[in-house]
């Protein structure tokens, strides 16, 4: 079994925001595997599906970025997950590019609050696909940047992204070989 996890803000409020990549490539991917109901369980919404024979639970945790491993954990000790190899999680990245992905096996959280709640939980060693949405101009603007809806210019790119990081989890699930899928979608813009 594998976690997919995107992380966001829920509320109406936050869907189109940089935060809330994760959320959107989650909704993105269930659209693919033709998932339709999200149930609201551990703290999130949670569905599963099958792929290539494999069970796959999707979760967009529904207690706020900062709070995102309270969510995590829950399902983590429910279904007994290996987590260097069971869970992936899919987040927002302004050290990237807009446009740029980079897959890694673990790291830090690089300032990122929804990473540090779960590595505060689970510890750092899981698959992480971070999607870039570029930085904001000036340093002090992080809050307003990340809670910002993404400009009309820059939404092709966002669509891009959104489908270059569905297709780069899915190619997680079938792989042998994360290394092989890093190789792939590791490519600076």
């Amino acid at each position: 079994m594998k976690l997919i996890v995107g992380l966001g803000n829920p509320g109406k409020k936050y869907e189109k925001t940089r935060h809330n990549i994760g959320f959107n490539v989650i909704d993105n991917l269930a659209k693919d595997l033709g998932v339709e109901n999200f149930r609201e369980k551990f703290q999130g919404l949670i569905a599963d599906t099958t792929f290539r024979s494999e069970k796959v639970l999707l979760l967009k945790p529904q207690t706020y970025m900062n709070l995102s491993g309270n969510s995590l954990i829950e399902v983590v000790n429910f279904y007994k997950l290996d987590i260097e190899n069971d869970i992936i999680v899919i987040y927002d990245d302004m050290d990237l590019k807009l446009g740029e992905l980079r897959i890694k096996a673990k790291g830090s959280a690089g300032g990122h609050n929804g990473i540090k709640s779960i590595i505060s939980h689970i510890g750092d060693k899981f698959i992480r696909v971070k999607c870039g949405i570029g930085k904001p101009k000036e340093k002090g603007e992080v809050i307003n940047f990340v809670l910002d809806n993404f400009a009309k210019a820059e939404i092709e790119e966002v669509d891009t992204l959104i489908e270059n990081a569905k297709n780069a989890t899915k190619d997680i699930l079938i792989s042998k070989s994360l290394d092989r899928v890093m190789q792939k979608y590791n490519r600076k813009k």
